[in-house]
């Protein structure tokens, strides 16, 4: 149970940090770079902001456990197609291996936030 519980909280911190502090950051500390990911793809300048403020209320989201499970499912899963839509966006446009592969990497980790987010949840409705 309590690897469980720190393979949940180590991955939930790493997607906390670069899907909320990160972007939070840049745009408060480094407003010049807010669209840096989004405006090589194409994308306009509103959709950046829009990007920020999902991302930063899914991965807050993810970090409270208390919070209703329907929430966080689809904090998780917004965050999942967010990553997604990434890849497809770097593999159609710019074709840098590097900006493919992040956004896998974090998916990753954020699937194994969900996965060990139900093992625990399992686990405490067991008891």
């Amino acid at each position: 149970m309590k690897k469980n519980k720190i393979i949940f909280w180590v991955s939930t911190s790493i997607i906390f940090l670069m899907e909320a502090l990160m972007p939070l950051s840049t745009l408060l500390f480094a407003h010049e770079y807010f669209n840096a990911g989004t405006k090589p793809l194409g994308y306009p300048d509103y959709f950046a902001y829009a990007l920020i403020i999902c991302k930063i209320l899914g991965a807050t989201a993810i970090m409270f456990p208390k919070l209703p499970g329907k929430l966080r499912e689809w904090a998780y899963a917004g965050l999942t197609f967010n990553l997604i839509f990434a890849s497809f966006s770097h593999i159609l446009v710019d074709k840098d291996v590097v900006n493919i592969l992040m956004p896998i990497i974090v998916g990753v980790i954020l699937g194994l936030s969900y996965f060990y987010s139900q093992k625990i949840n399992s686990s405490t409705k067991d008891s």
